[in-house]
């Protein structure tokens, strides 16, 4: 899904033919290769001729290397199904909810909170601060682990990217307006989209939060839920509606990386 997220970011940007290649180590670092027009398809080559060579292969499983620092485990909705959001364990149901989100991304909650079989979910369908219950059920949920988790930081209009206890990148956001400020809490993403086709405000890309903008402009047109969106305008200022502006540069680097799920903390 990253890598689908990349290229289409770039393609959005750059336009034409492109061939992009996302390499990411295990410590989180990654690297973008792109080619673009006719040449992105380079011509095959007949190999030389070499001779067979026996070789022992060690086919034992590994495990991949500990990250140092804090993990967030994500449930995907496996394709298909369908999982009821509750207002607790055995509780009231709220909705129930297919593998796509409103925008047609697939959907990935990440998992705040367990109790027993019981995974509590920050969730769009739920008011800021809230969270949505769900059962686990192994034929509707795949679970993994993510290590990329969003700081932003509204009074120093800053925001990073970090991978367990490293902090990959760090630059200048844009936040709320005074009279609609961004609001802090801790949310995730649910939506990578790109921002082309939702008009030239949104920058090359945009990645969608489950929390929502209480206090919204009067002359506001759109819908409340807020955002980390590229601008093509000037960023470090004090002049969103709520939603969190970066460079388009920026935020091609956080397509490259950020699952959907990944959590993101807000703070003021």
């Amino acid at each position: 899904m990253k890598l689908f997220l990349t290229v289409v970011a770039v393609a959005a940007v750059w336009g034409g033919c492109v061939a992009a290649v996302v390499a990411i180590s295990d410590d989180g670092d990654a690297s973008v290769a792109v080619t673009v027009g006719a040449d992105a398809a380079a011509p095959a080559v007949e190999p030389a001729h070499q001779p067979e060579v026996e070789a022992e292969v060690d086919t034992e499983p590994t495990d991949p290397p500990k990250v140092p620092g804090p993990t967030y485990p994500i449930a995907k909705v496996e394709e298909g199904k369908q999982v009821t959001l509750y207002d607790r364990p055995r509780g009231a149901p709220i909705e129930r909810v297919g593998d796509t989100t409103e925008f047609g991304s697939e959907r990935n909650f990440w998992i705040q909170r367990s109790r027993g079989a019981w995974f509590g979910v920050p969730a769009p369908e739920l008011p800021n601060g809230a969270l949505a219950w769900i059962r686990y059920d192994p034929e509707r949920l795949a679970i993994y682990e993510t290590s990329y988790y969003i700081v932003a930081d509204i009074s120093k209009r800053q925001l990073e990217l970090r991978f367990g206890r490293r902090t990959l990148e760090r630059f200048a956001v844009t936040v709320g307006a005074p009279g609609s400020p961004t609001p802090p809490g801790t949310y995730a993403v649910t939506d990578g989209l790109v921002g082309r086709g939702l008009g030239p405000y949104y920058g090359c890309c945009v990645l969608a939060l489950t929390g929502h903008q209480p206090n919204l402009p009067s002359d506001w047109l759109g819908g409340d839920r807020i955002a980390v969106h590229g601008t093509p305008g000037a960023v470090g200022l004090a002049a969103s509606a709520g939603c969190l502006r970066a460079t388009d540069k920026d935020m091609v680097s956080l397509f490259a990386r950020v699952p959907l799920g990944a959590p993101v903390f807000i703070r003021s």
